[in-house]
């Protein structure tokens, strides 16, 4: 891979509700729908949208389990769900240093 195809972004990752999403369980162990839907303030059906392309792609794990007798859903990320999202930061870090430039000071 060459120093270009470094600064081409996953799109699957760069949607912006998903990289909500990858962004909130990279800084947790494991969260349930209602703490990430109003992390993200996505809807429940755009969340679960999301949610389900992302476990399709390995990137997340859906856990769906009863608490106290109600039902709650666990999310985390995988193990290369983990390293997608991490790549994806450096890329915009990368991206965002190709920007930069220094001027000369305007002299006077």
């Amino acid at each position: 891979m060459g120093d270009d195809d470094d600064l081409v972004l996953d799109r699957l990752i760069h949607e912006p509700g998903r990289l909500a999403i990858l962004t909130v369980l990279s800084s947790v162990q494991d969260a349930d729908f209602i703490f990430l839907q109003r992390a993200t303030r996505l809807t429940k059906g755009n969340l679960s949208s999301h949610l389900s392309r992302l476990e399709e792609a390995g990137l997340v794990t859906i856990e769906k389990r009863f608490v106290r007798k109600k039902p709650n859903t666990n999310l985390a990320l995988t193990a290369l769900g983990r390293e997608r999202i991490a790549r994806h930061w450096e890329q915009l870090d990368r991206l965002r240093d190709t920007t930069r430039f220094t001027r000369e000071p305007a002299e006077d």
